[in-house]
């Protein structure tokens, strides 16, 4: 299968997580058959200040390909600056992400909270999309609430705007990690989604 600029042969996909998704655990996850893996999620302005931590996570090991680059932000400067900065660590694709429910990251309208303001970040992605040239990609869940479903606005949004794949985490911001992923929404989601789509969730 062909997503964006690398071919992948297993469906599989490692999800970046903080303070897990480091080096080692990545290569124990290809050594047992995920196909692509991520870096944990690296904080933008961090990256735009070059703090050496975050710097340390976009490295990586060709063994180790197809690899991204999450990063998370509310700025359109330093979320695109930051991409640029990542692009030059040659990883495979960069993600955007757009569904981390953290109270903490939320409250700075970062990972889920932008899913509160689709304005912006449709200017995250297309000024991203500008800047690079590498694949690009986006981490989204289904919503902010059950009563603010937003997914299929955010998947007009990324495709409209050049993202070549997208990850939907089957639950909205309020659910967090509570309760199951709902997967009966990935063939509605199907309907309207013209590019690759990833599933996350209670795998």
């Amino acid at each position: 299968m062909l997503i964006g600029r690398f071919h992948i042969n297993n469906p599989i996909f490692l999800a970046p997580m903080d303070d897990i998704s480091d080096q080692p655990f990545r290569k124990i996850c290809k050594e047992w058959g995920a196909d692509v893996v991520v870096s944990e999620f690296i904080s933008a302005e961090a990256i735009v200040r070059s703090v050496s931590r975050s710097l340390q996570k976009m490295k990586f090991d060709e063994e180790e390909r197809p690899f991204g680059i999450q990063i998370y932000g509310s700025s359109i400067e330093n979320m695109t600056k930051a991409a640029e900065i990542a692009q030059s660590y040659a990883p495979d694709f960069i993600d955007i992400n757009a569904g981390c429910w953290v109270k903490k990251i939320v409250n700075r309208g970062d990972g889920a909270g932008l899913l509160k303001d689709l304005n912006k970040l449709e200017k995250i992605i297309a000024n991203i999309k500008k800047n690079i040239s590498t694949t690009l990609s986006l981490k989204t869940r289904l919503g902010w609430d059950s009563n603010h479903i937003t997914i299929f606005d955010v998947v007009k949004i990324a495709q409209d705007n050049g993202v070549d794949f997208i990850t939907v985490h089957l639950r909205t911001r309020e659910q967090g990690l509570k309760e199951k992923a709902n997967w009966t929404w990935i063939p509605r989601i199907k309907e309207v989604c013209r590019i690759p789509l990833i599933a996350n969730g209670d795998i």
